[in-house]
């Protein structure tokens, strides 16, 4: 499937790698504006865009304005972010056509998994939040996983980690490989840590547990036998 292109505009540099950074980790193309100006010449010049994530206070033309332009003659999705939570703007963005509202500060990890949503409604992502492997299910979106149909509780990492495994059935995963991926801007600290959440993960699925083979000397591999 093409990737999905998602325009973000906010003043902030800091806050545009923030968001790009998570939406470059889900496969999306990002392009970036620093002002709404600048956000709408590159939307109707690129034309591809599937999403829109804006900020509100911005120099030259702020977000009202770009979303009045915009909606004229396009119906893209779009999120509103600002450093508000006024009802009033809240009712104003809605009256505009935007489709979420989100104030800052806020999760990228949250946002990420809004405009997942967004697409996901707009048929423009394939839901593919739902994997098998054995007798193991996970569910991304509701974030559940039952093993032989019965719910297994996860803590957030634990979760993490076996989605992580169970994207890359069949391939020999390093340690650091896995540190990188799962626990990225949340951790600091040596490969040690996958170890002992390997074994809780193991011992919560119980015989399915069997499935996260270690490769020793390297890291781990999960295997449907």
């Amino acid at each position: 499937m093409e990737k999905l292109k998602i325009l973000v505009v906010d003043d902030e540099s800091r806050m545009r790698k923030l968001v790009r950074d998570f939406l470059v980790k889900k496969d999306f193309i990002v392009l970036e504006a620093e002002d709404g100006a600048q956000a709408v010449d590159i939307f109707f010049s690129t034309k591809d865009i599937s999403l829109i994530i804006l900020d509100v206070m911005m120099p030259k033309m702020d977000g009202w304005q770009v979303c009045r332009e915009i909606r004229e003659l396009s119906d893209v999705p779009i999120i509103m972010l600002t450093a508000k939570s006024d009802e009033r703007d809240e009712l104003l963005g809605f009256d505009l056509g935007v489709d979420e509202y989100i104030s800052k500060p806020f999760s990228p990890k949250i946002l990420v998994a809004r405009v997942e949503a967004i697409l996901r409604r707009s048929n423009l992502l394939n839901d593919d939040s739902i994997i098998t492997a054995g007798e193991i299910t996970l569910n991304k979106s509701a974030h559940e996983v039952t093993v032989e149909g019965k719910p297994v509780e996860l803590s957030f990492k634990e979760f993490e980690l076996l989605n992580y495994f169970m994207d890359n059935q069949g391939l020999a995963l390093s340690r650091e490989k896995i540190l990188n991926s799962v626990w990225n801007y949340d951790y600091f600290g040596d490969a040690r840590t996958i170890d002992t959440h390997v074994k809780k993960l193991r011992s919560k699925l119980g015989k399915e547990g069997d499935y996260i083979k270690t490769i020793w000397g390297m890291g781990y591999k999960f295997e449907v036998s």
